[in-house]
């Protein structure tokens, strides 16, 4: 097993850390406060919020008709009032805030709306997000300060899709990948070199009132031992580290390091084929993975461990008895069973096929890569070879059929945004199980929360019985960050976070210096 950090890293920044004096770095923002300097491991492709940007709905940029608060509920934003459902749940109607323009001068209005939603569902105009609003039909216009959605059955976790950032409908008019990035958000966009940074203003005229903190500057270094040297430096006002090199900095020097709950699981997904497609393979390794271990000695023990898709975040939703047991003996007999017969080199192997298969991982992130090689190392210890790769985004999708990734996703919001889209039918790696489908459709389409949560916990049963990926962990979430504002207040993450989105930065429009 690789260590866990390079050495001379962690023992770099703990001898700095433990720095006192002037050697201090200063403040990568200005001194009274108004700028503020963040490092991001991920940069954003696009900012248009129908490919993609601002999904969990958390956008400088953007506001949705809905906001997520800090409790994980839905507050109205760019709506009036909370979203009203018809009787039967086959629409939701939205009243609209009079007071909202867009950075670029022009009035918010309906029509705006009306026409995000209608891109959003026109298969020509190309949307990667049309998928999470399945059973979306349409959205109309009732009066100058009305819109209404309709469905085509019910889904109860419709509010939470209502985050999606609304552009004006004069941008509208051409191809997605070209619209400007106009919203009504806390800021607008000044700059964006591509592969170094991203520069935001404050939006003087927003309806909440202008940020305090005047000028954001996004720094993009996605390798994570990189980021804690330049942290270290100076360079930045803050940013998200896993838990060992956040560690290293401790809470001095007017630093201090945050750590979030959240809803991220990671898992290894196991494609269909001869290997990771073979049912014994997967319930095999889904006992044979150390998963409190995977917790105390990769994470630091900053996360728990977790069996299904449906994360800890959720409680109400859980089923407590649908989890694996770290059971090495029962995952040897499984395999015994099926025919994986170890020889001579260890390596299991069944009709001359062996238990072998690659498990990639994004390259730079250190959390990532411990788990992958942790996970091996429980695979190989009962016949299964597992071969890691690390690669850059770039070269992931077009593999996600065919080899296993040590994936990452999750929501605290609502268990039909955590798990759906991973587990039914349709999923990139062809996991299909029709007893798991029928309880998301089915959790998906009823409006009694009890009903909810029984159907959710019936997916958990069924999928335990016949599971299509090894869920290891959910993972905390670990910033260090410069106290020299006021206004940080914890949430408990999804998936995403960073500069732009979720962490500690969330509501960084209602900060102030101190």
């Amino acid at each position: 097993m690789r260590p866990l950090l390079p050495t001379l890293v962690v023992a770099a920044l703990l001898a700095a850390a433990g720095c006192t004096g002037d050697t201090t770095p200063s403040a990568a923002g200005t001194p009274d406060g108004s700028a503020l300097v963040l490092a991001d491991a991920v940069e954003p492709t696009t900012l248009n919020p129908l490919l993609g940007y601002g999904r969990e709905g958390v956008s400088k940029i953007y506001d949705g008709l809905v906001e997520h608060r800090a409790d994980g509920s839905v507050g109205p934003r760019l709506a009036a009032e909370p979203p009203t459902p018809a009787a039967d749940g086959l629409s939701w109607t939205v009243q609209l805030r009079r007071d909202v323009a867009f950075t670029d001068g022009t009035t918010f209005g309906p029509e705006d709306v009306v026409a995000t939603y209608r891109a959003l569902l026109d298969p020509a105009a190309g949307s990667t997000e049309r998928a999470a609003y399945d059973g979306l039909t349409g959205v109309e216009q009732l009066d100058a300060d009305t819109v209404r959605f309709t469905l085509a059955r019910p889904r109860a976790a419709f509010p939470h899709l209502l985050v999606l950032g609304i552009l004006p409908s004069e941008a509208l008019g051409v191809p997605l990948a070209d619209v400007t990035p106009v919203g009504t958000g806390p800021y607008r966009l000044v700059e964006w070199a591509r592969g170094d940074r991203m520069v935001l203003e404050a939006n003087a005229a927003h309806f909440g009132g202008e940020p305090e903190i005047r000028k954001l500057t996004v720094v993009f270094v996605p390798d994570d031992n990189t980021r804690a040297q330049r942290m270290q430096a100076g360079e930045f006002d803050g940013t998200e580290l896993p838990p060992r090199l956040a560690a290293a900095f401790g809470n001095a020097n007017g630093m201090r390091v945050l750590t979030h709950r959240s809803a991220d699981l990671r898992a290894v997904t196991m494609p269909a084929g001869p290997v990771t497609g073979d049912g014994a393979i997967r319930m095999a390794l889904n006992h044979a993975v150390n998963r409190k271990g995977l917790v105390d000695n990769l994470l630091g023990g900053k996360g728990a461990p977790e069996s299904t898709p449906v994360p800890a975040a959720l409680p109400e939703f859980v089923e407590t008895a649908a989890e694996f047991t770290h059971d090495r003996a029962q995952a040897e007999l499984l395999l015994d069973q099926a025919g994986w017969l170890r020889g001579p080199d260890g390596v299991r192997a069944r009709d001359g096929v062996p238990a072998r298969f690659t498990l990639m991982y994004p390259i730079g992130d250190v959390v990532r890569a411990d788990l992958a090689t942790g996970f091996a190392a429980d695979a190989k210890a009962v016949g299964v070879e597992v071969q890691l790769a690390g690669l850059g985004w770039d070269a992931i999708p077009a593999r996600l059929g065919a080899d296993a990734l040590l994936h990452g996703g999750g929501s605290p919001f609502d268990p039909d945004l955590a798990v759906h889209q991973r587990l039914h039918t349709g999923n990139p790696w062809g996991y299909a199980n029709p007893q798991v489908d029928a309880a998301l459709d089915a959790g998906r389409s009823l409006l009694d929360p009890a009903q909810r949560a029984a159907a959710y916990k019936q997916l958990q049963r069924a999928y335990v019985a016949a599971p299509g990926m090894v869920v290891l962990a959910s993972v905390q979430h670990t910033y260090v960050v410069r106290e020299n504002w006021n206004g940080y207040q914890e949430v408990v993450d999804p998936y995403t976070r960073g500069a732009l989105s979720w962490g500690p930065w969330w509501n960084l429009e209602k900060w102030t210096p101190r």
